[in-house]
């Protein structure tokens, strides 16, 4: 267990590579119970988000969810979120835990012109997710839900082991999975009829060490890695969310507008390691044959899938990282595109 924005966090379970490697062939299920949940309501919610987000929420259908971002006035991501539309009047947020309390209070602040109350629903959650090619068969059996109509960044309600739930199709291990939703005193009864369902499947509970190279595998940003208040959408390369084009004023846009006139100031690259040495979060990369650095890594770690090290990292633009200077020695480091892994379909 580790301690983690309040709460006490499994690590790992049997060990981080098992479990990872568990999720790309069958499936895992995790507890992330942790994340923050907010909801929006009223007939001005949609209007609040948009101008509170980079996103347009407004254009999202009931029942179907986005990824998105809050920013600062200058830009600077405050959290990803994904958010799902509940109905034609309510959201539900879900934003990192170590940033719950700031999403809330930001949205609360910007929705206070708008007819939208913004709540801390949080408590009043456990969230669940089950991951990997085996999700579909392991949790058919356990819900009264069509999970082929559910589409990916789709969510219905309905009922998982006899629970109420509110069961997305969304994830961030780059596998097919669910997301489950249920009242924190039905958890324990969900989380173990799953593993029950799934365990002669080869469903194995994971950690948060799984979840981190299974995300960075897949070229998933991490907010405190690759994303915070001193990096725009456009540095991590996910500059298509800013939706300049939507009715009205949001936060962030002039800035934001700005940035993407004049670029980037350093770039989100992914880099495979020539070497069994692993380049983690905080190593100078070397590009050029330059001696100083060219940037700075970001996430990095083993990939059990690839069997080498990768890593992500932020470098200035129009040059090329040649190698990550881990404690004293240049070693050589090959431009990679992300994702590092994509599924097969």
């Amino acid at each position: 267990m580790t301690g983690f924005a309040g709460f006490a966090m499994p690590l790992r379970y049997s060990g981080e590579t098992a479990e990872h490697n568990a999720v790309r062939q069958s499936a895992g299920l995790f507890d992330l119970s942790h994340m923050g949940e907010i909801t929006l309501r009223g007939t001005g919610a949609a209007e609040a988000l948009d101008y509170a987000l980079i996103g347009e929420l407004s254009t999202v259908k009931p029942g179907r969810a986005r990824y998105t971002m809050i920013c600062a006035p200058d830009g600077g991501v405050l959290d990803d979120l994904v958010v799902y539309r509940r109905s034609e009047q309510e959201y539900l947020v879900i934003a990192n835990a170590s940033n719950t309390a700031r999403v809330v209070q930001e949205l609360t602040e910007r929705a206070s012109e708008f007819d939208a109350e913004v709540r801390d629903v949080t408590a009043d959650y456990a969230l669940i997710a089950l991951q990997g090619p085996l999700a579909v068969q392991i949790l058919t059996p356990l819900t009264g839900l069509d999970l082929d109509s559910i589409k990916y960044y789709a969510g219905a309600d309905g009922e998982v082991a006899g629970r109420t739930a509110w069961v997305a199709r969304t994830g961030y291990t780059g596998e097919d999975g669910f997301e489950v939703y249920c009242a924190p005193q039905d958890a324990p009864h969900v989380w173990d009829t799953l593993l029950g369902q799934g365990a002669p499947a080869g469903l194995v509970p994971a950690g948060l060490a799984a979840r981190d190279t299974l995300r960075l595998e897949a070229g998933m940003p991490l907010y405190g890695n690759e994303l915070g208040p001193d990096v725009t959408p456009f540095e991590a390369n996910l500059g298509r969310l800013v939706k300049f084009g939507k009715p009205g004023d949001f936060v962030g846009r002039s800035a934001l507008q700005e940035r993407a006139a004049t670029g980037p100031r350093h770039v989100l690259t992914g880099l495979t390691v020539q070497s069994r040495r692993v380049a983690r979060h905080g190593y100078p990369v070397l590009a050029d044959g330059r001696e100083l650095p060219a940037g700075e890594v970001t996430s990095g770690a083993p990939s059990p899938t690839l069997g080498v090290p990768i890593a992500m990292a932020y470098v200035l633009p129009d040059v090329v990282a040649t190698a990550v200077d881990i404690r004293g020695e240049a070693v050589p480091a090959i431009v990679t595109e992300l994702p590092f892994y994509r599924r097969r379909h």
